[in-house]
């Protein structure tokens, strides 16, 4: 079959960002399905231009690999500058991507994802004109998230939102959602059908026997106790929390050493940095994102893989994605958000949780585990045990591919 995804946000494995689609898209291929992706030209972790374009293009065979054809569109390039201009970002994406979507011929279903919600969008229009199945995936409940965390405050953009939350889930012929948080909320939204297909890690990717040694040389950290968080640096990350922690135990002191490493990029990144620097820490390091298949060298080097969010209700819902990464390296987890998460993390014993906002309890948990490497052992062994047996991709894309063939029969 010939499958049509409609992705912003879209990461190549060799490319800074998440990769689910990426990866689920080449286990779909390799199965004998073909399918085309039309994605932005600006990168939605760093808002910088994608391989310098800065115009609507196809680049063909350079992006035809392994049965996954990648068509860049046009896209607004002041996706970090504020929220309203992210709103024209996603617009101007929602519109290119129509258009090029048109263009694309014997199409056997449409893939659509959020957020961001506008392009789900498109992907019901191009759907309806060709009269094939929509399938509509949700990977954050927005615009719900958006209010809560204070970034999304005008009414009748509200208003908006929610209507096309609703007119999404209803047209849609099946929603995906990645977190059983989530399937209460789609369904009393008017989803139809739901089908969970939870975040998950590939574990070939990653050998837990792995020291880190050339990562922690690169960056002297030899004998660090190194902390790492790798992933966005947004306002729903809560990261000023982590930075208090790191103040806590620079100013306490004590044997190992421990070093707090923030890999990844976004709005406030710049911020935090000038904030480290203000509060005289020298025991954090800013490192920009790197491709997933660079992951592994910094997830071997760290003692404890951090996982945070701003203590907000409806975070409890979701299943972040690093979590299952750190899990598949083989690394105990630090993990300040609660609830359907919270409960992989004590099902596993891969972990410690800390209530979210709270640093204090956060630089006591990284004591403990300092303080105790067999510890840290059992618990990142465990963790990885667990995602073999629960949250493998491969398990995960042939639940999808499940669904597709059911849509397309």
């Amino acid at each position: 079959m010939h499958i049509l995804l409609i992705h912003q946000a879209f990461a190549a494995l060799d490319e800074p960002g998440g990769t689910r689609h990426h990866e689920f898209a080449r286990y779909l291929a390799a199965r004998g399905n073909f399918i085309t992706v039309i994605t932005s030209s600006v990168s939605y972790l760093t808002g910088a231009p994608v391989a310098g374009l800065d115009a609507p293009q196809e680049k063909g065979e350079d992006e035809l690999k392994e049965g996954i054809k990648v068509i860049r569109a046009h896209t607004y390039s002041a996706l970090h500058r504020s929220f309203v201009h992210r709103v024209f970002a996603f617009l101007s994406f929602m519109v290119s991507s129509f258009w090029i979507g048109l263009s694309v011929k014997n199409v056997d279903v449409v893939w659509g994802t959020s957020p961001p919600i506008f392009q789900g969008f498109t992907s019901w229009m191009l759907a309806r004109l060709k009269r094939i199945p929509f399938l509509f995936e949700v990977r954050d409940l927005w615009p719900r998230f958006a209010i809560a965390v204070g970034v999304l405050k005008n009414p009748a953009l509200i208003k908006l939102s929610f209507w096309l939350e609703r007119f999404l889930y209803r047209q849609a012929a099946r929603v995906v959602v990645n977190s059983p948080g989530y399937v209460n909320h789609v369904t009393e939204l008017g989803a139809r059908v739901v089908e969970l297909i939870p975040n998950s890690a590939d574990p070939g990717m990653f050998d837990p026997a792995e020291d880190g040694s050339a990562f922690r040389t690169a960056h002297g950290l030899k004998d660090k106790f190194i902390v790492l968080y790798a992933g966005a640096h947004g306002l729903s990350n809560d990261l000023g929390v982590v930075l208090e922690a790191a103040k806590i135990l620079q100013v306490e002191g004590g044997s190992p050493e421990v070093v707090f490493v923030f890999l990844g990029a976004g709005k406030e990144k710049p911020t935090l940095q000038k904030q480290a620097l203000e509060m005289g820490l020298v025991n954090t390091l800013f490192l920009p994102p790197v491709p997933k298949t660079v992951m592994p060298q910094p997830l071997a080097a760290a003692d404890a893989c951090l996982a945070i969010l701003k203590p907000l209700e409806d975070y409890k819902t979701t299943y972040p994605n690093k979590v299952f990464d750190y899990m598949a390296a083989g690394r105990p987890v630090l993990l300040a958000i609660d609830g359907v998460i919270r409960e992989v993390v004590e099902a596993s014993g891969c972990g410690i949780f800390v209530q979210p906002g709270d640093p204090s309890a956060l630089a006591g948990a990284i004591k403990q585990l300092a303080s105790d490497p067999g510890r840290n052992r059992k618990m990142g062994l465990a963790g990885r045990n667990y995602l073999e047996e629960h949250f493998s991709r491969d398990e995960m894309a042939g639940k999808l591919l499940q669904v597709f063939i059911g849509l397309t029969q």
